[in-house]
């Protein structure tokens, strides 16, 4: 890795290496010639043009700068320490730069430009001042940015460099009492995010819990105002609290009584009918709200989330409308009756409330990284009031969505994690002090022989996970293919009719997923109140089992279709309840076998006059197993059932069933459910925690050439041409050379940046007219006052590495340092670039089997995203890929 590269400044060689000291004598004799004490003045003004008060000047530490006629090399220097003594003048490399800030602290002239921040046109006001912006803009410190575009990738490396100098800063001003308070305002600053973000995160969890309940129940009927105390407003749990059994409650009236039909096959017909109007109308309502006002709010969020924190800019998608709209579509969307959940939508709405908290931060909102931070504690949040479990919420958060996790962002995502469930409790939604609806407490263990239908649940659960991928996968390419994709109101509401239709008439299908859970989870002992008849004298029959499995083929079918329409969905509630009606109906038929032959020695260890098999056992492991093999998770979904039941002793069988699942599902394909979308929306998501394939080939066969690029020579330019040059060039970065006859690498430029430099110069105060001389190198001879000098806006250090280098030490430096993009030199000439788009389309067409060829003629060029054509094709992927980037 490359560091500093060879340059070339208006025709002088300049080496990678600091310029050294010259002795003494040398530098006397140059103070005292008139010539280049001249130039070295130019050269300064050229230099500190855009300084704000150059009379105090402070370095990139923020720190004062004195007069001195010592220096010392670079690494020599001290390390700055927290105090008063942090004000003492840090030494500099070259004598020359020395000399020329003290020629800046002795000059009075005005050279210094005060620019507005804004995106107004020319003629206005302008401020270039961005992140991360040193006064010292060649010295250490990031270089200027404006910020990132919509559907780009941030820079890890800046944005970190950018939060050490801004708390060096800090720390170097913050002296005596005064500044110790800011000094601890400043660290609390995050914690007071993540604990706002737990009580909003718990507070909507609740809030989402209620009313979804409410409305669910109001497809069967309503509770009128009574005796008993009923009020509108109540669900049926509320309505007929204090009864054992839903039939004795007085005040709950169900909407054949309510329309005065006695009769059995009317009330049939009647409750059928509510059930079905009410279900096509929340999903509709749900559905118009996505469309109308809030696009991202649609499905679960986890793979955007995801995508988010590997690194990648989506505009809107954590607004404040977004969260409105999400928050809202759920109640809708859950108790409409198809088969989705809310568990992973919670995710989304609790990174909402951190985006939305973090902007009373300035320091959190104006750094991209440490903002990816607070949204990987923001997701374990999520989780946490989602399944009432804060350590599984961790570990979802470092397992399946956290792209850098260190070791402060785990304590960080268990103190949000925990304030968000302490929330939860403290609200107490069910008004049975359980967190969430289908949390459950298990008396009895397991037996040695039960490990064999245990497994056979975690082979069933990888099928179902491999099958259901594949399924949705079909689904969703027919549907972008389709006409259907230009109605999303109407797919939806087809899809609401026909769930309606074939939910009713299955018991174990009409309730809420969430109920259905429960009742299967619980044991008979423990369930009051058996809505499902279940748990009855005589209930285990070939019947129940039938149900039970045509419930579970009848929501896989609904839960691939469903997944993928426009309203907020997600996929975790679903599999659970699938895997626990298949894992309920095997817990059945092995009770069932055992009683018949109760004295086989495989049924030995059971005691006497006890119950030897509890089906809800089976009905957990099964959901257990169906959720693992879906998203491929392990240790998460172990934690999380565990914090569910509560029952230490079923760890090892429920990590068996999620072990197998995985194996099986992997034979499927590698990617869960949520790299699978990720993979189809076309994201360009490095996964840090895969290990696919790269082809072992030169990064020479893959890169972009110095031949295909469109550079930016040093010199030679001028408003006019370059605002020309970005009218003709569709690209997001630009590498800048000294000449193009030798392509000498000098540095990189955004689009973005460049375009804003531009405007700046064109507007007020400067007002600089089309004809104005812009260079991106040192220029001795020109005035500062009437020329544009950009290099504060070059990365004049990017990451560079010989052309000859491999694509898999390539690609493992985008992986582990999370790089926007690196340029290849050879002696200090650019040969080549690198995005990591082109890195994802690598991995992303490897995947594909579609890099199948890669010789000097036919390699495969990453950047040309002319070719990129997908036969599944979204308006999501060509949204993203509408502009081709060089970075």
């Amino acid at each position: 890795m490359l560091r500093d590269t060879v340059g070339v400044e208006n025709g002088e060689g300049s080496s990678s290496t600091p310029e050294a000291v010259k002795p003494d004598s040398e530098n006397s004799s140059e103070e005292d010639d008139p010539v280049l004490t001249h130039s070295r003045d130019n050269a300064l003004l050229n230099d500190d043009f855009l300084e704000d008060d150059p009379q105090s000047l402070r370095s990139a530490k923020g720190k004062q700068i004195r007069p001195s006629r010592l220096s010392l090399p670079k690494f020599l220097a001290p390390l700055p320490s927290p105090g008063p003594d942090s004000t003492r003048t840090p030494p500099y490399s070259s004598a020359r730069i020395r000399r020329l800030r003290e020629q800046s602290m002795r000059n009075p002239s005005d050279t210094s430009l005060s620019l507005t921040n804004g995106h107004a046109n020319g003629g206005n006001k302008m401020n270039d001042t961005k992140d991360g912006g040193s006064i010292d803009w060649y010295a250490e410190g990031p270089r200027r940015r404006v910020g990132y575009d919509d559907l780009t990738a941030i820079d890890w490396i800046f944005e970190y460099t950018k939060e050490r100098q801004r708390v060096r800063h800090l720390y170097s001003r913050a002296t005596g009492l005064v500044g110790q308070a800011q000094r601890l305002f400043d660290a609390s600053q995050i914690w007071l995010v993540l604990i706002a973000t737990g009580l909003a995160s718990g507070l909507l969890a609740a809030s989402i819990d209620v009313a979804s309940d409410w409305l669910a129940d109001l497809k069967g009927g309503y509770c009128r105002t009574g005796n008993d105390g009923g009020r509108f407003y109540l669900n049926k749990a509320f309505c007929c609290w204090g009864h054992d059994q839903f039939a004795k409650c007085i005040d709950w009236t169900s909407w054949s009584t309510a329309v005065h039909v006695n009769n059995v096959v009317g009330s049939y017909v009647i409750e059928y009918l509510f059930f079905i109007v009410f279900s096509v109308l929340f999903a509709v309502c749900a559905s118009v709200l996505v469309r109308d006002f809030a696009k991202y709010a649609k499905q679960s969020g986890i793979p955007e989330i995801k995508t988010v924190l590997g690194g990648f800019v989506i505009r809107r998608f954590m607004g404040a409308w977004t969260l409105i709209v999400k928050s809202l579509g759920l109640c809708l969307a859950v108790s409409s009756g198809l088969w989705l959940g809310k568990e992973g939508p919670l995710v989304h709405v609790a990174c909402c409330c951190a985006n939305l908290l973090m902007k009373l931060s300035v320091s959190l909102n104006d750094n991209e990284a440490r903002k990816r931070e607070v949204l990987s504690a923001a997701a374990a949040a999520g989780i946490s009031v989602a399944f009432g479990s804060p350590i599984g919420g961790v570990l979802f958060s470092l397992e399946q969505l956290s792209y850098y996790f260190p070791d402060k962002t785990m304590w960080q995502s268990f103190v949000c994690a925990m304030v968000a469930a302490v929330t939860l409790q403290a609200f107490n939604p069910f008004r049975t002090g359980q967190l969430v609806l289908y949390q459950v407490t298990y008396t009895t263990g397991w037996h040695g022989f039960e490990m064999v239908p245990f497994a056979l649940l975690g082979i069933v659960g990888g099928l179902y996970g491999g099958l259901f991928i594949k399924l949705n996968m079909k689904i969703a390419k027919w549907r972008s293919s389709s006409r259907i994709s230009e109605s999303p109101v109407l797919e939806v509401t087809l899809v609401a009719i026909l769930t309606a239709l074939l939910n009713y008439p299955n018991i174990f299908m009409r309730a809420q997923s969430s109920e259905l859970v429960y009742t299967l989870f619980a044991e008979c002992a423990a369930l009051t109140d058996d809505q499902f008849g279940i748990c009855q004298t005589g209930a285990a029959t070939a019947g129940i089992i039938v149900l039970l499995l045509l419930a579970a083929v009848l929501g896989f079918v609904f839960a691939s279709i469903t997944f993928g329409l426009q309203i907020p969905a997600g996929i975790i509630l679903p599999s659970m309840a699938i895997g626990a009606l298949y894992g309920r109906a095997l817990g059945i038929v092995v009770e069932l076998v055992q009683k018949a032959f109760p004295t086989s020695f495989i049924f030995s260890s059971c005691e006497q006059d006890v119950a030897c098999i509890t089906p809800g056992t089976y009905a957990i492991i099964g959901a257990a197993s169906a959720l693992g093999g879906v998203t491929r998770m392990t240790v998460s979904i172990v934690v999380i059932m565990f914090e569910l039941t509560g029952a230490l002793t079923y760890v090892l069988p429920i990590m068996i069933t999620v072990m197998l699942s995985k194996w099986v599902g992997d034979a499927f394909g590698k990617h869960g459910i949520y790299e699978t979308w990720i993979h189809f929306n076309a994201y360009p998501f490095l996964d840090n925690k895969d290990d696919s394939l790269i082809p072992d080939v030169p990064v020479s066969q893959i890169m972009t050439r110095v031949e295909e690029l469109a550079t930016l020579a040093a010199t030679g330019h001028t408003l006019q041409s370059l605002h020309d040059f970005l009218a003709t060039s569709p690209f997001r970065g630009f590498p800048v050379v000294a000449d193009q006859s030798n392509n000498v690498f000098l540095g990189y430029i955004t689009r973005t940046e460049l375009m804003f430099a531009l405007k700046a110069a064109a507007s007020e105060p400067r007002n600089l007219p089309p004809t104005t001389e812009v260079h991106f190198s040192h220029q001795s001879d020109t005035d500062p006052l009437k020329t544009l000098d950009l290099r504060p806006w070059m990365d004049q250090t990017p990451i560079t590495l010989n052309g000859k280098s491999t694509l898999q030490l390539t690609i493992d430096m985008f992986l582990k340092l999370g790089l926007k993009y690196v340029l290849f030199c050879d002696r200090g000439a650019l040969q080549g670039l690198l995005t990591k788009k082109d890195v994802w389309y690598i991995l992303d067409s490897a995947d594909d089997e579609h890099l199948e060829v890669f010789n000097d003629s036919e390699a495969v060029r990453a950047s040309e995203y002319g070719n990129f054509v997908r036969d599944t094709t979204t308006t999501d992927r060509n949204s993203l890929l509408s502009a081709v980037d060089h970075g």
